[in-house]
């Protein structure tokens, strides 16, 4: 937790900002544990702040989903949810498909060199390094491709759901090593997309969305299993 206090300590940003950055990426990496409480004055000493600051970031994190208010007990890191696996998946399949039909005549070669770009710099990083980074990486991608539909409200909803989901990808990348196989399905959307093939690339992209869910509940069910034993 010294590590991200320190790294997220730089730079210009307001207390909020770096304790919230501190602790998203505690939970997201899996320092902070799912129903671990976040005691609010042992935070504002780790960070060097006053309590103010961390309140409005746990308050901050808890409209990301990543922390959950308990009477008595206060903030806490919230669980992985299969519900809500389910629920943001079934979003995802509904409206990514939506803006990718939107953008589709609109989607320039510059733009398909841009997203080609996000893989190409992505395979060339190490396990270790493209961890922390997978969900950025994987939004490039994706909005790269959204763009184009010029819908503002649309993209930023869809946004709203990466990163909500940031923490089941870093468990998809990790636990479920889905790196070569989420790579191969990003370039398979993409192929069909440089093939002006409107129909194979909102199936490619509607499969990718479904094998990320179907892999995820799977892990999540094992775990339950593993619990109740």
């Amino acid at each position: 937790m010294e590590e991200l206090v320190e790294k997220f300590s730089r730079g210009h940003k307001t207390a909020q900002e770096v304790v919230a950055d501190g602790l998203r990426e505690a939970i997201l990496g899996g320092v902070l544990k799912s129903g671990q409480s976040l005691r609010q004055a042992k935070i504002a000493e780790q960070f060097g702040v006053s309590s103010i600051p961390v309140r409005e970031a746990l308050r901050q994190l808890e409209g990301e989903g990543l922390v959950v208010f308990y009477p008595r007990r206060g903030a806490v890191v919230s669980e992985l949810s299969r519900d809500e696996v389910l629920e943001i998946c079934e979003m995802r399949e509904v409206l990514e498909l939506l803006a990718l039909r939107k953008a589709f005549s609109e989607i320039t070669d510059e733009d398909l060199q841009r997203a080609e770009k996000v893989l190409d710099e992505a395979d060339a990083q190490p396990d270790e390094e493209l961890l922390g980074r997978w969900g950025q990486v994987n939004w490039d991608f994706h909005s790269t491709l959204y763009r184009p539909a010029n819908r503002p409200q649309l993209l930023g909803i869809i946004k709203n759901l990466h990163n909500k989901f940031d923490r089941y990808l870093r468990i998809h990348f990790s636990a479920l090593d889905y790196r070569v196989k989420g790579q191969q399905e990003h370039r398979e959307i993409l192929a069909r997309c440089k093939q002006r093939d409107e129909e194979g690339a909102i199936e490619a992209l509607r499969q990718h969305i479904v094998t990320v869910r179907d892999m995820l509940l799977d892990y999540l069910d094992g775990e339950n299993g593993e619990d109740a034993t």
